[in-house]
């Protein structure tokens, strides 16, 4: 896994940087003042047709205490913003909606898996998007070096451009928001499945330094299910809460089908994982077998250098009564039984596959 930019907001004082577009009935229209939070409650009050979605693409700590202030948040759930490195959860304060989700994206050349995480803010009339990393789904920056928004077409298009039969409420623009990142995980689940693919091959031909690249995909494939299966609860308890508050069957449509892909992308993640604990076993097994059939040779080569060994070392101790001594062929003779003794065990272990 990558290591995130950064994990909680920062304080840049009066420098905030934000992304808004103000819908009535679904429909972008221009106002007279803004963007800011005066703007947005202006524009929100007594019109329940109206919303305001804010992306904070670079959220400071008095982005969150003014979003507080404006949308009157508990102050746990201001406390929550505040934390970064969070786990994908929902928690419901009243009618308003706390979501904690990551997006994620590929790095081949690393073989890494990238994440970004975002916090979602949806109150009756809003929609607040909180980029933790500085980062959209995609991955790429959302602010640049001058402190302008990068790509916001792409943000707009994403949330609200989107051509489907649904009606531009909060609810809608969560999902769409959701559906954009579990899209997001399919491309990453077939980088990890071509680098397993690897692997395998990998293991079977005996290289030496799989072991750690296992590893290293076990632990990126560990970090892609922490940010799947808690989003799965998140799901379901987004539709609870969505039917409740009654959703239309177009989004219930919708939002199934959303669930169906985040399903199959956690299923997957959860074979893959599998998958790697057996190729991690199957290479403990090859390399134990590569270790004992060292052993074998090792240990095959030390008795045949044993056998002459001790020949020499009988004929050595140059005892009197020892008629070998005083033979003419008594050297050769001993030398003949050196070779036959380590000849003979070579034959023996190679038939046995000990050579």
């Amino acid at each position: 896994m990558t290591k995130r930019p950064q994990t909680q907001p920062t304080d840049n004082g009066n420098n905030a940087i934000r992304f808004t577009r103000y819908l009535d009935c679904g429909r972008p229209v221009e106002t007279a003042g803004g963007p800011d939070s005066q703007e947005d409650l202006r524009f929100v009050q007594g019109a329940d047709n109206r919303i305001v979605v804010n992306v904070y693409p670079r959220p400071t700590t008095m982005d969150i205490f003014e979003l507080g202030d404006t949308w009157k948040l508990h102050p746990l759930l201001i406390e929550d913003l505040l934390q970064g490195e969070q786990r994908p959860k929902l928690e419901i304060y009243d009618d308003v909606l706390f979501l904690v989700v990551r997006s994620t994206r590929y790095i081949d050349e690393s073989e890494e898996v990238d994440f970004s995480e975002f916090h979602l803010v949806v109150t009756p009339q809003s929609v607040n998007i909180l980029c933790q990393d500085n980062r959209w789904i995609d991955g790429r920056d959302g602010v640049d070096k001058e402190g302008q928004l990068v790509n916001p077409q792409e943000w707009e298009r994403e949330l609200l451009g989107k051509e489907d039969d649904l009606d531009l409420r909060p609810e809608v623009i969560v999902y769409r928001f959701l559906d954009a990142i579990v899209d997001g995980f399919l491309p990453v689940l077939r980088g990890i499945a071509v680098d397993k693919e690897q692997i395998e091959r990998q293991v079977f031909s005996g290289d030496q330094t799989v072991a750690e690249r296992i590893y290293h995909l076990s632990q990126e494939i560990i970090d892609m299910q922490h940010a799947t299966t808690p989003l799965m609860e998140v799901m379901q308890g987004l539709r609870r809460e969505m039917e409740k508050r009654g959703m239309s069957k177009q989004l219930k449509a919708y939002l199934d089908d959303a669930t169906d892909h985040l399903t199959f992308a956690n299923n997957q993640v959860l074979e893959y994982r599998a998958a790697m604990q057996q190729i991690l076993d199957v290479n403990a097994t090859l390399v134990s077998e590569r270790q004992n059939d060292a052993m074998k040779k090792i240990s095959g080569w030390a008795a045949i250098l044993f056998a002459p060994t001790l020949v020499a070392a009988i004929y050595g101790m140059n005892f009197d009564d020892m008629p070998e001594l005083h033979w003419a062929f008594g050297y050769p003779m001993a030398l003949g039984i050196m070779v036959i003794f380590a000849v003979g065990l070579w034959l023996l272990f190679k038939k046995n596959n000990w050579m």
